[in-house]
């Protein structure tokens, strides 16, 4: 699977710089971000000199649901079995899909949303410590 990072401004490459820090260095991914200036036809002209070399199932990694990279990569998604596209870019989201494609080599672009865990990179600490102490409680009861 390949995978296309895409978001406003540096944060792709910035995300994948963290990514290779904590996971090792990453293939089969290419960053793309969108500047100032540019428009939606600007990053489906990225997107496609990326595509032209790649045979395989391609997810979009977008930051913002509605977003133009998003709606770029919407475009190519809609039309092609073979991709698909996930917003909410994030280094958590990025090692989950990492592991999963390294996990399972045969996974299927449309299959990805299913096999990561989008629930698990929101965290709050004081929720998370409200349900501990309730389930404390429930023990003592």
């Amino acid at each position: 699977m390949y995978l296309i990072v895409a978001a406003h401004g540096d944060l792709a490459k910035e995300v994948l710089n963290s990514a290779n820090m904590v996971y090792g260095q990453v293939e089969n991914i290419s960053t793309v971000p969108f500047v100032p200036g540019e428009n939606g036809t600007d990053l489906k002209r990225k997107y496609e000199e990326i595509l032209k070399d790649v045979n395989d199932e391609v997810v979009f990694l977008v930051d913002l649901f509605g977003g133009s990279p998003y709606n770029a990569a919407f475009e190519f998604a809609l039309k092609n079995d073979n991709m698909d596209v996930v917003t909410g870019l994030s280094l958590p989201m990025l090692i989950d899909v990492l592991t999963t494609r390294e996990m399972n080599s045969e996974v299927k672009a449309k299959e990805l949303i299913h096999m990561i865990n989008p629930e698990g990179y929101v965290k709050s600490c004081k929720m998370m410590l409200n349900e501990k102490q309730e389930e404390e409680e429930e023990d003592d009861l």
